[in-house]
């Protein structure tokens, strides 16, 4: 069990969408909480893999070219 303290305006909007929506409060937090996870650890998979020293990446027009893809 979590119990997080929300700011007003953020419990305002959280009670709105749970009004026109007819779903839970805690659907909408677990969802809102499953992306944002989702992305943090894109993120820090991807910030991991760019620290270290022997690293290649490339542009997008690099991957572009090899692809032979144009807009």
């Amino acid at each position: 069990m979590l119990s997080v303290r929300l700011p007003k305006e953020l419990e305002k909007k959280l009670e709105r969408l749970s009004k026109i929506t007819k779903r839970s409060k805690s659907f909408f937090v677990k969802e809102a909480l499953e992306n944002q996870l989702e992305d943090l650890e894109d993120f820090y998979a991807a910030l991991d893999i760019l620290s270290k020293a022997n690293s290649k990446y490339y542009t997008t027009e690099e991957i572009e070219k090899s692809l032979n893809y144009e807009l």
